[in-house]
């Protein structure tokens, strides 16, 4: 079921917003790979993403340095 609400909010072209508000100088490399790779470069900026399972899975791995904001 939830595979089928993820389908359909990927066919409505759903987003999410996310905000890079910890600086990641003290994690390990993999967390900075993350934060860079969804496109975060700057403190408090907000970008906005499709909302898919794998962006999910990004936020959802560095709580501690990025939030979804609505």
């Amino acid at each position: 079921m939830a595979k089928e609400q993820n389908k359909e909010q990927a066919a409505e072209g759903a987003t999410i917003r996310i905000q890079y508000y910890r600086s990641f100088i003290s994690t390990p490399e993999k967390h900075k790979q993350i934060v860079r790779s969804l496109g975060l470069t700057k403190l408090n900026q907000i970008v906005e993403r499709t909302d898919t399972p794998a962006t999910r899975g990004f936020v959802n791995a560095v709580p501690h340095l990025i939030r979804i904001i609505e």
